[in-house]
């Protein structure tokens, strides 16, 4: 299993200078991979081609950039742009339909049909990241467009998948899935079976499984979980996460947060590589000396995966 980090933004103006320091960090210190949120801060793909061109090898990843705002087109040439910027095989491309409250309530489009937007961006998207022209007019979008966006490799595409049909979606079209808030049992018994069986039905490689949660090395295990619960309240009242949590048996985030002593939280992510993880993306909550903890056992861990 690879270890790679999930980095927080900073919000201000020195916001990607921060991000290119917080990627030659975690590259010094060994982790496969850097992932960057795409909410309502920085652009993931424009960040990543900026801070990521000031750092080489480390892969980068995007978890995730929502769908809806952006026509496929626009994502493919972002993407290729970005993947150009950074150099070949460093891009990891991790899309998702993000929430009701926010494409509906915010941006104004319709979350009608779902999974069906999904399958449909996706027979646009992939081709032109393969460097085919798209002719598409389905339900939910059209297009009939080629670029000729410079292309050094191919871009692997991820999908945040929860709920069946996109975990079969994800298995069945995709490289694989990311995860937040889902918990080990949830991924050994669920997630796991139903994207690699889709995967094999479609004749495709195993999928990648990247895996984030909040995670601390700490003496005081019941402080950090009632902290997660507060700081993570959301993501406990989000449709899609809710039904993680309770698939997990959790009550909120900080029941699926990987917190105690060093010995707990090793064991707890190589838990995550038994249950069939690929890539574990750390979001370290700690503070002070818990975050100094948590960061050290973390590149233990990563020199040894």
């Amino acid at each position: 299993m690879r270890i790679g980090i999930t980095v927080a933004e900073a919000g201000d103006a020195q916001a990607l200078s921060t991000l290119t320091d917080q990627i030659r960090h975690a590259a010094d210190d060994g982790f496969a991979s850097v992932w960057v949120a795409n909410i309502f801060g920085l652009e993931a793909l424009t960040a990543l081609a900026v801070a990521g061109s000031q750092v080489p090898g480390i892969e980068l990843g995007t978890a995730v950039v929502p769908t809806y705002p952006r026509h496929p087109a626009v994502l493919a040439q972002q993407a290729m742009t970005t993947a150009l910027a950074i150099g070949p095989g460093r891009l990891a491309l991790g899309i998702g339909l993000s929430h009701k409250i926010v494409i509906e309530n915010m941006y104004g489009y319709s979350f009608d049909r779902p999974a069906v937007h999904m399958r449909e961006y996706l027979s646009v998207l992939q081709p032109l990241l393969d460097g085919t022209p798209a002719h598409v007019d389905a339900s939910t979008l059209s297009a009939h467009i080629g670029l000729s966006t410079p292309r050094t490799d191919r871009v692997p595409v991820l999908l945040a998948a929860m709920a069946p049909r996109m975990l079969a979606l994800a298995g069945e079209r995709t490289d694989g899935t990311i995860l937040w808030m889902t918990g080990p049992a949830t991924v050994r018994d669920y997630v796991v079976p139903a994207i690699t069986a889709a995967a094999s039905a479609a004749g495709r490689p195993s999928p990648r499984v990247v895996c984030s949660l909040p995670i601390c090395v700490t003496d005081d295990p019941a402080a950090v979980r009632a902290g997660a619960d507060k700081e993570l309240v959301i993501y406990g009242q989000l449709p899609s996460y809710r039904a993680m949590l309770d698939k997990e048996g959790a009550a909120g985030p900080g029941d699926v947060a990987i917190v105690g002593d060093e010995d707990a939280v090793a064991a707890q992510v190589q838990g995550l590589a038994a249950a069939g993880v690929t890539d574990f993306s750390a979001v370290e909550i700690g503070r002070g000396k818990d975050r100094e903890r948590t960061r050290t056992l973390l590149k233990e861990l990563a020199a040894a995966s």
